[in-house]
This record gives C-alpha cells, structure tokens and sequence, in this order.
C-alpha cells in the first residue's frame, strides 16, 4: 500500500513560477520512477517529466521552463515552474513506479492531483 500526496499548485500570473512537492510514504522498497503528468479540462493526460534513479526526460512544451528533481530519503518529487504561460493551466498528477516491500513487485501509484492556473 502506497500513497502519493500532491501539493504547491494555485493561481498565479504569467511569466510567475510554482514549484509542486509530492510525498510518497507506505510499503516502499524504492522507487524506480518518479514523473509529474498533467490533464486540461477536455483534453488528455499527457506526461510533463519523468525522473529515474539517474536520467530525466523533459515533453518538448516545458523544455527549458520546467526542472523535475527528487530526493530518494524523503520519497519526494519536485516540479519546479517557471515562466508560467496561461496553457500551463491543467491539474497535475504524480505518479511513481514503486517496487514494495510485502512482494517485491512493481507497482503504478497515482497521486489526487493538485490544480494550477495560470492567468494572462
């Protein structure tokens, strides 16, 4: 059992920045990946960064904006936004790839999202 808690998202000017936090806590034996997705109103999830245990990936629309990092001894993901545009605006999602201590198999947890708008 595994639980993903998002937070640091709001309402904000663009060209301003947010920086979201999610907290993994539960059965962990580690986390092989970590990534932030995000879903505008009528439109799909698509996925923002992904983070393993030594490489990043950035989608090509916050390349060079967005910085996703984490610190593997508090379970914790972080999306750093800067230069915010008013398409930015979409809930965004944490996801990891936990391997867990009850069988050792690897798992898809899905945090509750939290909520960023962006304003022009």
């Amino acid at each position: 059992q595994v639980q993903l808690v998002e937070s640091g998202g709001g309402l904000v000017q663009a060209g301003e920045s947010l920086r979201l936090s999610c907290v993994a806590s539960g059965s962990i034996f580690t986390i092989n990946v970590m990534a932030w997705y995000r879903q505008a109103p009528g439109k799909q999830r698509e996925l923002v960064a992904t983070i393993s245990k030594r490489t990043t990936n950035y989608a090509d629309f916050v390349k060079g904006r967005f910085t996703i990092s984490r610190d593997n001894a508090k379970n914790t993901v972080y999306l750093q936004m800067n230069s915010l545009k008013a398409e930015d605006t979409a809930v965004y999602y944490c996801n990891a790839k936990v391997v867990v201590t009850t069988n050792g198999y690897e798992y898809s947890y899905w945090g509750q999202g939290t909520r960023v708008t962006v304003s022009s």
